[in-house]
């Protein structure tokens, strides 16, 4: 009994502690880690089991991949030759560069696609001499909804994924079709409520016009022979994902291989890369899924699904709980230890039901939950916090406004599509 009460108590202390930002998200995990391990909550012989080796890999991977490209000009490229498809329309520009956010949200973590569009997507703003409030939030709509897509698109995915054994064919199939037409509810909303924010003369489109065109993509590109190997090896890493399975390859060992080949034949100097991985991010993943590790030790999670089972009886008043419990609570937590702890609870109510959906609720709840308040998703805080340094403030009840209008329109429609798919009309 007492394991329990300081399992419970550690979890709980450790959360609060990342809801308060008193402390840094990832000491606060480690901290609580060490003491579940200290007291011998979670047996040392039995941590491998709890760090999941899947979703540490594959992220590493994935940030050695872009940051090795990202030398190249390859998105400074991406974000110029956005821009002139637009032809000096905001409007155009929006809905381009919400679609470029969510393909390549779909590919790479969120927080690296905003680091990588934000600067350029303020820049083009500031040409055309229009609001970027608009362009600012349709961006991070639209790197949570892109990230929804994939297996590797968002941390939640990616722990999903490797917890239930999902395919990057499987997620695409399942998800994909939800981010399309989410991203396509958001844009909608963006326009209703920004719709003034987008109209021009058109003596301004043509000067804005004249300003984008002479915007030289390749002089972005600083390095040619690095952003041809990066691009040969991102749509090789893409393709393999869409066929690990049938291979029998972890997405992790793709990831991995990927980003060594890419070392290899870049002849980038390997301590300049690897010192930009994330570090503070994977050991804020290992912390917690040792913290997580301890509640399922002591029988916690088996417990907490029992005692939701007496609630719940089918798979589809089960799909309903963990898409909104997911989505609302990521709107004002992070989605990566919620997703840690809803885990091994759909793992369990597995003994009662097929929670096949419920993979996939969990997936659309943690992924939009965070588009609903401005602290609800990593990508959220970069894009406001880089603004605000170049002038540009959005309040927490500026993005509250829109953001929980597109948080239970996108999430209802997409629970919509899981239920009709899986529970029948």
């Amino acid at each position: 009994m007492n394991q329990v009460i300081i399992a419970v108590a550690v979890f709980l202390f450790t959360y609060a502690l990342i809801i308060s930002e008193r402390v840094h998200r990832t000491v606060a995990a480690l901290f609580g880690a060490s003491i579940v391990l200290f007291l011998g909550i979670v047996p040392w012989e039995r941590l491998p089991e709890y760090l999941d080796l899947g979703t540490l890999l594959l992220l590493i991977g994935m940030m050695i991949i872009v940051n090795t490209a990202k030398a190249s000009g390859l998105f400074e490229f991406i974000a110029i030759k956005t821009a002139k498809f637009a032809k000096g329309s905001p409007m155009k520009v929006l809905i381009l560069f919400s679609f470029v956010t969510a393909l390549v949200s779909s590919v790479l973590d969120n927080v690296t696609t905003v680091l990588l569009l934000t600067p350029m997507l303020l820049y083009i703003t500031r040409l055309m001499d229009v609001n970027p409030i608009p362009f600012l939030l349709a961006e991070i709509f639209a790197s949570n909804i892109g990230g929804t897509a994939t297996l590797i698109g968002d941390p939640p995915n990616i722990m999903i994924g490797s917890a239930a054994g999902l395919s990057f064919t499987e997620f695409l199939l399942n998800m994909g079709p939800i981010a399309a037409i989410d991203l396509a509810i958001a844009l909608g909303i963006i326009y209703i409520a920004y719709r003034n924010e987008m109209k021009t003369s058109r003596a301004k489109r043509e000067r804005i016009l004249s300003t984008i065109e002479r915007l030289r993509e390749d002089e972005a590109i600083r390095d040619y022979a690095l952003f041809k190997k990066s691009v040969t090896v991102i749509i090789g890493v893409v393709l393999l994902f869409f066929v690990h399975d049938r291979l029998e390859i972890p997405p992790a060992v793709v990831a991995l291989t990927g980003a060594s080949v890419l070392l290899m034949w870049s002849r980038m100097e390997p301590t300049e890369i690897l010192e930009k991985i994330e570090w503070t991010a994977i050991f804020f993943f290992m912390g917690l899924f040792i913290i997580v590790g301890s509640l399922v030790e002591t029988g916690v999670i088996d417990n907490v699904a029992q005692w939701l089972l007496g609630y719940v009886h089918t798979t589809g008043q089960a799909l309903v709980m963990v898409t909104w419990f997911s989505a609302i609570a990521s709107a004002v937590v992070d989605n990566i230890p919620l997703t840690a702890a809803m885990i091994p609870l759909i793992k369990s109510m597995g003994t009662s039901m097929d929670v096949y959906p419920l993979w996939w609720a969990l997936s659309l709840g943690a992924c939009l939950g965070g588009n609903g308040t401005a602290i609800g998703a990593s990508a959220n805080i970069v894009v406001l916090g880089i603004a605000s340094r170049e002038g540009v403030k959005i309040t927490f009840m500026d993005f509250l406004k829109i953001g929980l209008v597109i948080m239970f329109t996108t999430v209802a429609a997409g629970m919509g599509l899981l239920w009709i798919r899986y529970i029948g009309v």
